[in-house]
């Protein structure tokens, strides 16, 4: 049963599908994938086409719109936008610690994620579509891991898709996991020299509470524990717009004068928190490597290719730079095991994620020859100095698959789509209707 609300500038309608768990079992397990209609208000009744939005992630649900504001703004113009919660996000049959409890062990639990990556995310939009839209094609819009999401769409349905708008995500195509991570730390050096430009003062706040971290780990207001790797892994945030300014006004109030002395403020330990935690989307923690697994890629699995792949990049060790006086340097997109234990939200699901990144089998996720006799008309922003996408890997893609056009640009981080105000996505309807 579909019920509709009005907001500010638009109606919403929500839509609730049973779908199978496993796509290769249609009369299995079913499961309830979420999505959100919305179109302007006043355009109920008009005949616009669909515009499927997948989010960025993996794990993160759609956003949850207040009215019509940011990229809704401009796609509210031309078409009636579908959110998709990706299956196991958001109101999606959410997977998360809770919920996973319920279908066994660890190897159980292992078996039932394994079926919440791109591949069943496209097939369940496939069976969204066409309860939707009938035969009709319809557009689709993909953010960061929404863009690969939309690669494997042109690899294994593109006779869904009326035209392609991707953001920040064009994969390598033939990239394992090895290879995007160490084309990643290269790339968050670069963010780390940027932000000690921008402010000089960080290196030592950072050294001194690194220092601190490296002796005594804290506890958080949830009872995680911040360790000096933990506290290195909020560089994360480095990688959007306004990254940079949230970290240093973070590191401003770490430390106040306690019974005892400077201790880390409560204000700063709530905000590493809210950083860190992954209570909202564990999935993003879980299932993180295996958006890059591909047998014929990864034949051995992604086996934490981050953590492996680190020890390539020993600058990245905050004890080496707290001896030499050299400056602690922040990690960036990266999942690494030792966050199943000091993430309370990821603890009882440690052995599953355990097991997943063992994985061998992972089916593959792009079809590089049915890409490069693509007929969807396809439009990409790529990101210039984009920190959790390769921009090389995205120009290579790119040139893979038929038809391609691509928009360069340094003016947003990877997070353009949601702050331009609906600038990006408008130069990507101009590409697409060749007005530019």
């Amino acid at each position: 049963m579909s019920t509709a609300s009005r907001l500010p500038g638009i109606v919403t309608t929500d839509h609730v599908f049973q779908l199978p768990l496993d796509h290769a079992a249609p009369q299995g397990e079913q499961i309830d994938v979420y999505a959100r209609e919305v179109v302007a208000s006043g355009r109920e009744k008009d005949d616009l086409p669909w515009l499927l939005f997948l989010q960025g992630g993996p794990g993160g649900k759609a956003g949850r719109p207040l009215g019509r504001d940011g990229w809704l703004e401009r796609a509210l113009d031309d078409y009636r936008v579908l959110l998709l919660d990706q299956r196991g996000t958001g109101r999606s049959t959410p997977a998360n610690r809770q919920s996973l409890a319920r279908r066994g062990g660890a190897r159980e639990q292992a078996d039932y994620l394994a079926h919440f990556r791109a591949d069943s995310i496209v097939r369940d939009a496939e069976l969204i579509r066409r309860q939707l839209a009938g035969d009709r094609r319809w557009s689709v819009l993909g953010q960061s891991f929404g863009g690969f999401c939309t690669l494997t769409y042109l690899s294994i349905a593109p006779e869904g898709l009326y035209e392609a708008f991707i953001t920040g995500g064009l994969a390598g195509l033939r990239s394992s996991a090895d290879d995007v991570y160490r084309a990643a730390y290269p790339r968050v050096v670069g963010k780390n020299e940027e932000h000690y430009a921008r402010y000089p003062q960080d290196v030592e706040a950072v050294r001194r509470i690194a220092a601190h971290l490296a002796d005594s780990p804290a506890t958080l207001p949830d009872g995680g524990l911040l360790t000096v790797e933990a506290f290195q892994s909020l560089g994360l945030m480095l990688g959007a717009g306004s990254g940079s300014g949230t970290l240093h006004y973070l590191l401003e109030e770490a430390w106040v004068e306690g019974v005892a002395g400077p201790e880390l403020s409560d204000t700063f330990l709530a905000g590493a928190q809210a950083k860190l935690s992954f209570a909202e989307g564990p999935l993003y923690a879980v299932l993180h490597e295996s958006i890059y697994g591909q047998r014929s890629v990864d034949p051995a699995g992604t086996a934490w290719s981050a953590d492996r792949v680190r020890k390539e990049f020993p600058e990245f060790d905050a004890r080496t730079a707290l001896e030499s006086g050299a400056p602690v340097l922040f990690t960036g997109e990266m999942i690494y095991p030792w966050m199943f234990d000091t993430d309370p939200t990821l603890r009882p699901i440690k052995e599953a994620a355990d097991l997943l990144a063992a994985r061998t089998d992972w089916a593959d996720l792009y079809d590089p020859a049915r890409l490069a006799a693509n007929e969807v008309p396809v439009v990409a922003a790529v990101y210039h100095d984009d920190m959790y996408v390769d921009t090389a890997d995205s120009l290579q893609t790119a040139r893979a698959v038929r038809g391609l056009r691509t928009w360069i640009t340094n003016e947003w981080e990877h997070d353009g789509l949601r702050v331009s105000g609906g600038k990006v996505l408008d130069r990507l309807i101009a590409m697409m209707r060749g007005e530019v």
